[in-house]
């Protein structure tokens, strides 16, 4: 009888596993998502567009869209992650998601007033 309930059980607690683990990694993917946006925005504050879209995708999930704007006085980078395994396929819409936001750097060069 034991055994039965066993068989019967092992699904369920297959499934609250796989889950949790699934819930485990979004966060994790959360945090590289906030990573990949502060790397991304420190090089775009200095003017270094390509480089600091290229260091977000690098540091990104797999799969994550990076976008970057770039003004005069401050510039953004914004990274979209996606649910991972079982959580896409139960229909959780939660998606890891940053934004980090820089004032653009002056530059020294231009005869600007230094320390």
């Amino acid at each position: 009888m034991a055994t039965a309930e066993l068989a019967v059980a092992m699904p369920a607690l297959l499934l609250v596993l796989a889950l949790a683990l699934s819930a485990v990694m979004t966060g994790v993917d959360q945090i590289r998502c906030v990573d990949a946006a502060r790397a991304g925005v420190r090089l775009v504050a200095r003017g270094e567009t390509g480089a600091g879209s290229s260091a977000a995708r690098q540091a990104a999930p797999a799969g994550a869209a990076v976008s970057v704007s770039a003004g005069d006085a401050s510039s953004s980078v914004t990274v979209v992650g996606r649910p991972r395994g079982l959580l896409r396929l139960a229909g959780v819409s939660f998606s890891p998601r940053a934004t980090a936001v820089a004032v653009v750097e002056q530059s020294l060069a231009g005869g600007g007033a230094g320390p």
